[in-house]
């Protein structure tokens, strides 16, 4: 389920949207202070935009416009382009509206990339070239899969690379209590085959290892296929998850229905969930991880995004040695699929091309863009060449290393899939499988509402 759902408003006029700039006077760290890029930073000074404006629109506002800000007012000191950002919670619509005018802003920030696809086969981006999907291969880690990620057929048929991601998020974590675990004598599972071990070990004495729940209002069920999502790329290869998401096999293949009854290996077994199988739709995932604080504790591990410390007991603090800590979910040592990590993430595209707009993508590229969000909080990075010592907390830095040590990097399926489906049939089914039904059954009514939807 993507964190960055918004809720419609009335679409603006293009020229009111661009009514905050990052303002160059305000930059967040001096110049040659701290461990920061500054060569990186130095070198953007050779492009001479003074008198250009550059806007950039997304899906970024309150503290997210701020930081974002944060970042652009480099590029605008640096250069002496006049950089506007404006965000919206309706970003969906009104980016193809502007798009459609004609009056689009120079970049678009997309937080998903199957509108960002849609527009590339309309003809509303602009491909950024093969030096810079060179550039992404060898510059972030599992740099093949966010080539992958951001290609695109264009209006002529033809692929191309559009976006460049640029902040991430990762879902492929376990978190539990260090106390815990300490006072248990429990290790850090190194591989699937561990953490089926040691989710025996925890009800052999006699406790309950996992804290699962799917409720969610509206959206109840879509915890279960984050599940889903990480397992097929822990028991089948990248490429048969794509053809998953895509629908070039049925979501009743075999090797989907598999991946289904892998969660439930964990969810479907009284032992291994607090509260019991029966509990696991009922429960609301906000309320489900505090099972980790009790005393005597509830449950031992509970695997969900970076954002659920936002519904730990207030006070809860994150980090090694802390109240919580995470792990990464790990894959099979046996089946030599490398270390997949399920995220999510923003694309940056050329909607708007122009001389400020190409060299703002150019500035992408530069490790300080990266580090002057790293150093505050919210942002995550697979570059591989910049300070992760800068990260703004422990956390952060843990979350950023397992980015840096994956080696496959998918998008998270249910929202690349139709609304009907990623964001309807997919949700009500896994609370129909959470609930007893028959994974083969639930793969069939999926498929058959994929299919109507065709």
């Amino acid at each position: 389920m993507n964190s960055l759902m918004r809720s419609a408003v009335g679409a603006g006029v293009a020229a009111a949207l661009f009514a905050s700039g990052a303002m160059a006077a305000d930059l967040k760290f001096a110049p040659g202070e701290g461990d920061f890029n500054w060569e990186s930073y130095e070198a953007l000074k050779s492009m001479d935009l003074s008198g250009e404006q550059v806007t950039v629109f997304g899906p970024f506002l309150g503290p997210d416009q701020e930081l974002v800000e944060s970042v652009l007012a480099y590029f605008a000191e640096a250069t002496g382009a006049d950089v506007k950002y404006s965000g919206s919670d309706s970003f969906e619509q009104q980016v193809m509206i502007d798009a459609e005018a004609g009056s689009a802003a120079n970049i678009s920030i997309f937080p998903q990339p199957g509108l960002a696809s849609d527009m590339a086969k309309r003809g509303f981006l602009t491909p950024l070239g093969d030096d810079t999907a060179a550039w992404v291969k060898d510059n972030y880690a599992a740099g093949q899969s966010w080539v992958d990620l951001a290609t695109f057929e264009g209006a002529t048929g033809a692929d191309d690379l559009y976006g460049f991601f640029f902040k991430v998020d990762v879902k492929s974590l376990v978190w539990y209590s260090p106390e815990n675990f300490e006072d248990a004598g429990y290790d850090i599972p190194a591989s699937m085959e561990e953490l089926k071990t040691l989710t025996d070990q925890i009800v052999t004495d006699g406790g309950t290892p996992w804290c699962i729940g799917l409720g969610s209002g509206g959206a109840t069920g879509w915890p279960a296929t984050d599940w889903v999502e990480d397992l097929m790329l822990r028991t089948q290869p990248a490429d048969v998850y794509d053809m998953w998401v895509s629908n070039e096999i049925g979501f009743n293949d075999e090797r989907v229905i598999a991946a289904i009854e892998e969660f439930g290996y964990f969810a479907r077994n009284d032992d291994y969930v607090a509260g019991g199988a029966g509990a696991v739709a009922s429960t609301d995932f906000r309320d489900s991880p505090k099972g980790l604080f009790s005393s005597p504790p509830q449950c031992y591990m509970h695997r969900q995004a970076s954002f659920i410390p936002a519904f730990f007991p207030e006070g809860t603090e994150v980090g090694e040695g802390a109240d919580a800590d995470f792990f990464y979910f790990p894959s099979y040592a046996g089946k030599d699929l490398g270390a997949p990590v399920l995220g999510a993430g923003t694309l940056f595209a050329m909607t708007n091309e122009s001389k400020g707009a190409k060299a703002l993508m150019e500035f992408l590229k530069a490790p300080i863009a990266h580090e002057v969000w790293m150093a505050q909080e919210g942002f995550l990075t697979p570059h591989t060449g910049v300070s992760t010592a800068l990260y703004g907390s422990d956390a952060l830095r843990g979350m950023g290393e397992i980015l840096l040590n994956a080696t496959t990097f998918r998008f998270d399926g249910s929202d690349l899939m139709p609304g009907g489906v990623g964001a309807g049939s997919f949700w009500t089914g896994m609370v129909d499988y959470a609930g007893g039904k028959d994974a083969a059954e639930v793969a069939k009514g999926i498929q058959d509402s994929w299919d109507a939807l065709k």
